[in-house]
């Protein structure tokens, strides 16, 4: 049969924009469907404008410390209003040049929504077209949960559009969107309430860099609260009024929730093709991205296997060498390097210490906690943290993590060696780069008792 395209891909994100280029230039006929703008969640509403609003954010604590280094900082003020449109201004130069890589590889982008109508064919508005294969990359979408009032509420969406920065804000939810946003709204100079209703933020990560990074929020006029959760929201002449499990209310100006993501498959067609779904709404999909229907695929945050910009982009990367160039290729979903822009950054690799003890047994942690270079004249109170999980048995290094300046650009060079597999002994036995933060994988002799 003769189709379209060899490849329909939905989505123009990380995964769907790099799984069309690569297809593309192995040969295929390749139509990428986007109903918003070319970018996805990274580019338009995600990682790339949040980081763009850390940096600004932390422009208060920056005068501060350049105090005690000799500047004589003047009076600074802040303008919201030109943070976003500068802001704006910069996402819409990168989506030009994304819309231009793929006009460059030869990919059709079709403007509007689409959706599935059978295992190789595409419907957009009154048009349908055919594929040979067809690649579902739509992302997800902030999840809001069924609370009386949130229709009051804004997610990480909104949040990055707001006409006016609040004075008061409350953040609900303990994940990394939570946290760093509640340094951002904190740095700009809101009063800001962080909301979590389990027992301390950032479930996942390792214990000691949550109840560090907890501690050092607070320490910075952020009032996290743990255990807490609202139970309703009412519309009040100022904001907003939010009743409290402890049957509290408090009083804000805004309340952003950042409770997770979920799929964003709902009205996409998928059962039309047959595709099978988990509870959630993702995309079941196996090692090669593969769905239960031959020729439909999918890749990124709809498969809710990692909810990564670099893993879409691996996922989509595989999946064009697999289907086009004949070259089977998984992507590896162990020991991904991560970052939590949070203030102070987390850099984490690899195993927590309490999944390492579930798997391996007998384990050694090596770690030191101390204050930054930077903060000795800056005058900041603000420590650092990194820590070793070594395999007894093998001297294998199975976890990395830092919290503290620069974690971020240092968890990249460490995700190396514990994606290869470095043991303890070969940790030691590289020099130290003095002084810097990052000496401190390689100064850690003893083992914690």
């Amino acid at each position: 049969m003769t189709y379209d395209y060899d490849l329909f891909v939905i989505g123009a994100g990380s995964g769907g924009v790099r799984a069309s280029r690569i297809a593309s230039s192995f040969g295929a006929k390749v139509a990428v469907a986007e109903e918003f703008r070319v970018g996805g969640t990274c580019v338009i509403r995600g990682c790339v404008p949040k980081k763009l609003l850390v940096y600004a954010s932390h422009f208060a604590e920056d005068f501060e410390t350049a105090e005690g280094y000799g500047w004589t900082v003047g009076k600074s003020t802040f303008n919201w209003k030109t943070l976003i449109a500068n802001k704006d201004a910069e996402i819409d130069r990168l989506e030009g040049l994304y819309g231009q890589t793929l006009d460059g590889a030869g990919v059709e982008v079709l403007r509007g929504r689409a959706t599935l109508e059978g295992a190789n064919t595409v419907r957009m508005g009154d048009k349908t077209y055919t594929a040979g294969k067809i690649l579902v990359a739509v992302g997800g979408w902030p999840s809001m949960p069924d609370v009386p009032g949130i229709e009051h509420a804004i997610s990480s969406n909104e949040a990055l559009h707001l006409e006016d920065l609040p004075e008061r804000i409350v953040v609900v939810g303990g994940g990394y969107i939570a946290v760093e946003f509640a340094g951002i709204f904190a740095g700009m100079g809101s009063q800001v309430t962080q909301l979590y209703r389990s027992e301390q933020i950032l479930r996942g990560f390792d214990d000691d860099l949550r109840g560090r990074l907890a501690d050092e929020m607070r320490k910075k006029g952020i009032d996290v609260r743990t255990g807490t959760n609202v139970t309703a929201i009412e519309k009040t002449e100022n904001g907003v009024s939010l009743t409290l499990t402890d049957g509290s209310t408090l009083e804000a100006d805004t309340v952003m929730y950042a409770t997770g993501r979920t799929p964003n498959t709902k009205g996409l067609g998928l059962e039309n093709a047959g595709v099978e779904l988990a509870p959630n709404g993702a995309v079941m999909v196996d090692e090669y991205s593969r769905t239960n229907v031959p020729s439909v695929f999918a890749v990124g945050d709809v498969t809710d296997r990692v909810q990564l910009t670099p893993v879409a982009i691996k996922e989509g990367h595989a999946f064009a060498l697999t289907e086009f160039k004949d070259t089977p290729t998984s992507p590896e979903h162990d020991a991904i390097p991560s970052a939590v822009f949070s203030q102070p950054p987390i850099g984490t690799v690899g195993m927590t210490e309490a999944e390492a003890k579930a798997k391996y047994g007998d384990i050694n942690v090596y770690a030191s906690d101390f204050r930054p270079m930077k903060h000795t004249l800056g005058g900041s109170a603000e420590r650092s943290y990194t820590k070793l999980i070594v395999d007894k048995a093998t001297d294998k290094v199975v976890g990395a993590h830092m919290l503290g300046m620069d974690a971020s650009e240092i968890i990249q060079g460490i995700g190396i060696a514990v994606k290869a597999g470095l043991t303890k002994s070969q940790f030691d036995a590289t020099v130290a780069v003095h002084p810097s933060s990052a000496e401190e994988f390689v100064l850690m002799p003893n083992p914690r008792k």
